[in-house]
């Protein structure tokens, strides 16, 4: 296998499969999102994604490879800005390009917002201020405390969603009328059913590719001479691929609310689910878990809130917009490169 691995016709491959596992995980996520309805439908990409995220991180940090550390923490934050900057400014430029002005539920954004700036503070900023221990780290009992509380804020936030709050994630009455999926006939329980296994099946050969290519990803990355982490963010865009390709999908056909709801619930999920399997692998085979991120991506990230914050307010959205994510992601990007 190694061996193949070096040969650029085996890449090529294995590129193209990936490409075909990704939209074959759209088609049957549609099939099930068509059947539960919102927001039940996108969730279930949402957490199908980072459960087998969470284990392709795991795997990674057992093996003990140099670096493994901070494996979580740029998975995590790759995750945050290419969901926030890159996922939702190419839903919102799409669906401008074609429906000019978009709408959908602000309530429901800004709340998952909300809860997205305070997992990502308590997951990457908090380990930087702390001063139990030096460096970007947190001691046993803070990393412990952090991954309970993220995981209870998710599972709040879930409650939220599909429970007490669930109108504020479901689409206008005027967005209804335009979606084709929204008056169609359902799938029934078995063709449910088998897409569901075919969602699973498609996602594991998505990430089993993606961590297969890893190293010819880092292999590229040490020829060009550039950072580490741009190996995080490059097998953190295969995992999201599922994801970002749905909900650009929804935003083309003015479905902007489903767009929302897979890139939010999936950055989400990130953090909520993530950090708390994590910290709880690190502490119990006692592993090295260093989460804070730097002074430059912090910037950053803050930015994208705050202008996602804007984005989101008044539950609109136009081409301008989509514009501005996108050139904040394109500055991500180029500053992971040459920082």
């Amino acid at each position: 296998m190694t061996a193949l691995l070096s040969q650029t016709w085996f890449i090529a491959l294995m590129s193209v499969t990936l490409i075909g596992a990704v939209l074959a995980a759209v088609h049957h996520a549609e099939v099930i999102a068509h059947r539960t309805g919102e927001p039940y439908g996108t969730l279930v990409l949402s957490i199908s994604v980072t459960i087998i995220e969470v284990s392709l991180i795991i795997s990674m940090m057992l093996t003990g490879h140099e670096g493994s550390q901070f494996i979580a923490r740029d998975a995590v934050f790759a995750t945050v800005m290419i969901v926030i900057n890159g996922v939702i400014g190419l839903c919102i430029f799409v669906g401008g390009l074609t429906h000019h002005e978009m709408t959908f539920r602000n309530e429901g954004t800004n709340s998952a917002l909300a809860v997205l700036t305070a997992l990502a503070t308590f997951i990457l900023v908090m380990p930087i201020v702390t001063i139990s221990t030096p460096g970007p780290d947190f001691t046993k009992s803070q990393l412990a405390f952090a991954g309970i509380a993220s995981f209870a804020l998710y599972i709040a936030f879930l409650f939220f969603q599909t429970v007490s709050h669930r109108d504020y994630y479901l689409p206008t009455a005027e967005d209804k009328k335009t979606d084709i999926n929204f008056h169609a006939l359902k799938p029934s329980n078995s063709k449910t059913a088998i897409s569901a296994l075919l969602l699973l099946l498609s996602l594991v050969t998505v990430v089993g590719l993606a961590e297969l290519l890893s190293p010819a990803i880092e292999r590229g990355v040490e020829a060009a001479g550039a950072p580490k982490t741009i190996v995080g963010i490059a097998i953190a865009l295969l995992v999201l691929l599922p994801e970002g390709f749905a909900a650009v999908r929804a935003a083309k056909a003015n479905r902007l609310q489903s767009s929302l709801n897979l890139a939010l619930g999936s950055a989400l999920a990130s953090i909520g689910l993530t950090i708390p399997t994590v910290a709880a692998i690190a502490i119990f085979f006692n592993l090295p878990l260093s989460l804070g991120i730097s002074d430059l991506n912090m910037t950053l990230m803050y930015l994208s809130f705050f202008i996602g914050a804007l984005t989101l307010a008044i539950g609109r959205t136009t081409l301008l917009q989509g514009v501005v994510h996108i050139i904040i992601f394109l500055e991500y990007l180029f500053l992971s490169l040459v920082p």
